[in-house]
């Protein structure tokens, strides 16, 4: 028992010191003189003609491009395929599933962020590539967070074997081999994944 207290207090910590990251992440913002609005990064004029002339040429871009890497993009840029049926499929799964089980969506705005194409230093190719980035890491993160609240309602119990970077939900699932009180700490775990309710 006290060995799950332990456990409880060190997510805790970690639930305050990533949000400590998130606010260092917001001063950047003053630092590299840009404001939010509207959902976009706005840059003062002066930092966008600073931006402007930092920009790189196409054709000065692929000259000092290593040649493997322009040999292996059409390998890169394959997988964009499976990354909108696996965006899709997912979306669908979420749209049936979730509802059926009652559960909170997840929102996939929150997740497929793609913005840094609009950087003005930036080439065509490397704004390209940002939004290809962006939308493939956006697509697993999504899928990572719909898979994990999946996990959440069925099978909330941590595996006998170590897990290399679980999902933020892992260390709140019941111990492997823990069976004190099993069915209604399932319960309270997939209650955990419901929309919350208008107090009456």
């Amino acid at each position: 028992m006290a060995l799950d207290s332990e456990i409880d207090d060190l997510v805790r910590r970690l639930v305050r010191l990533e949000k400590e990251i998130e606010a260092k992440m917001e001063a950047q913002q003053a630092r590299f003189q840009f404001s939010m609005a509207e959902g976009r990064a706005v840059f003062e004029d002066e930092v966008l003609r600073r931006h402007k002339l930092l920009k790189t040429g196409i054709l000065t871009f692929l000259r000092r491009s290593p040649i493997a890497n322009i040999l292996v993009s059409p390998f890169i840029y394959g997988l964009v395929v499976p990354f909108v049926i696996l965006d899709l499929g997912v979306s669908v799964y979420q749209a049936v599933c979730f509802t059926v089980w009652r559960m909170q969506r997840v929102r996939r705005a929150d997740y497929v962020v793609i913005d840094r194409h609009r950087l003005p230093y930036l080439n065509v190719i490397e704004k390209l590539n940002c939004l290809y980035c962006g939308y493939a890491n956006g697509v697993i993160t999504y899928t990572r967070e719909v898979a994990s609240r999946t996990e959440q309602y069925w099978c909330p119990i941590k595996h006998a074997l170590r897990v290399r970077s679980p999902h933020p939900r892992y260390p709140g699932f019941l111990a492997y081999g823990d069976t004190r009180d099993f069915r209604n700490r399932l319960q309270a775990l997939r209650k955990a994944v419901m929309p919350p309710t208008d107090p009456e």
